[in-house]
């Protein structure tokens, strides 16, 4: 199936390195508001063509377009990509609100397309060996977790870091949805949910090239604090900062009935499975049971399109984006109102991933 990309910014190397590991797609043409943007990335990667995004939207042959564009305007090139007629892949999150998410959501019904939203590491090793383990009972019955995404932010290394402290972006909405479609595979949907959140510097004041020197306006909480009552009765904390600049925090951790369960970080396809039974003392290393272990962004894409030509659901779909967003946005509600909110969204656990280490995408 060909693929056009909308979107040539800082994430698109991620994709254009490595969609050509899967063998049924091919990137067949990029576009940007900026057309020498991706004139350049389609010559350094070898794409065959760079043109607007109305050529793009234009071109028959194109199957799936991936939204590589800011968040603020996802959901209207998603609009314009399932107006095409063609299947529709972006970026976290599916929008930056419930309501504008809802009517992406209704126009791709209404066109007969399918959505999918990343992240997509979920369905790499790591978080797959993981929920196989859960899934054959090493840990027995889930009942709590903890989750920690902890960093001092993003204007010390991005090119362009100002729209991460606009509305859309914050650690919640930038590295949220890992965390939380990480937990989604290995726990299932969400009920409730309660937050606290604050903003800890009304400005940041970006160091890295070519905007040193540049002061952004924080217009969203910068620390976020979570408590989430899954649907099957587990209880797990998740907080998300960009105002930490050090720290000794798991990246998420599952404790059973019998046993507790390291997983690694949902942001990687791979990393360190660590499994501790019972009242044993010691962590043991757990060896990996599924592929794609390594940088694999894409692969989301790939299994939407395998999962169009078998006729079964992908699994970095719609549903799941979707509910992530609710959550995200219910935990800042909770915060703003200091009550509990009950979810109106679920959403199915996605399929399995194929315990193989091969890379299948069945």
């Amino acid at each position: 199936m060909d693929i056009g990309i909308i979107g040539c910014g800082n994430i698109a190397p991620a994709y254009l390195k490595t969609l050509p590991k899967f063998g049924n797609v091919r990137v067949a043409a990029l576009a940007d508001l900026d057309l020498p943007r991706a004139q350049a990335r389609a010559q350094e990667f070898a794409v065959p063509r760079a043109c607007t995004v109305d050529e793009l939207l234009a071109d028959p042959s194109i199957g799936v377009v991936i939204n590589l564009t800011i968040p603020k305007v996802h959901v209207t090139v998603g609009k314009q990509v399932v107006a095409a007629g063609k299947h529709h892949y972006c970026e976290k999150p599916l929008g930056l609100d419930r309501d504008e998410a809802r009517g992406l959501l209704a126009a791709a019904a209404s066109t007969g397309v399918r959505l999918g939203c990343a992240p997509d590491t979920v369905l790499g090793g790591g978080t797959q060996t993981c929920r196989k383990l859960i899934d054959d009972g090493a840990i027995g019955t889930p009942v709590a977790g903890v989750a920690f995404m902890l960093c001092p932010g993003h204007e010390s290394w991005h090119p362009d870091p100002g729209f991460y402290y606009q509305r859309g972006g914050g650690p919640m909405f930038d590295m949220g949805p890992y965390y939380l479609s990480s937990l989604i595979n290995l726990l299932g949907p969400v009920r409730r949910v309660t937050g606290s959140a604050r903003v800890t510097r009304p400005t940041r004041t970006i160091s890295s090239q070519p905007k040193n020197g540049t002061v952004v306006t924080v217009e969203v909480p910068t620390h976020v604090a979570a408590v989430l009552d899954f649907v099957s009765g587990a209880v797990v904390t998740l907080v998300t900062s960009f105002d930490v600049f050090g720290h000794s925090m798991p990246n998420i951790e599952i404790y059973g009935s019998e046993g507790s369960l390291s997983v690694p970080d949902p942001n990687s396809f791979g990393g360190t499975v660590r499994l501790r039974k019972g009242r044993e003392k010691e962590w043991i290393e757990v060896p990996l049971t599924h592929g794609w272990s390594q940088q694999s962004r894409g692969l989301g894409v790939a299994d939407l399109a395998a999962g169009i030509t078998a006729g079964r659901p992908h699994r970095a779909n719609a549903d799941v984006a979707f509910h992530v967003l609710d959550i995200m946005q219910a935990v800042h509600e909770s915060s703003a109102t200091g009550r509990h909110i009950e979810l109106t969204s679920t959403c199915l656990r996605p399929l399995a991933m194929p315990a193989a280490l091969d890379g299948a995408l069945d």
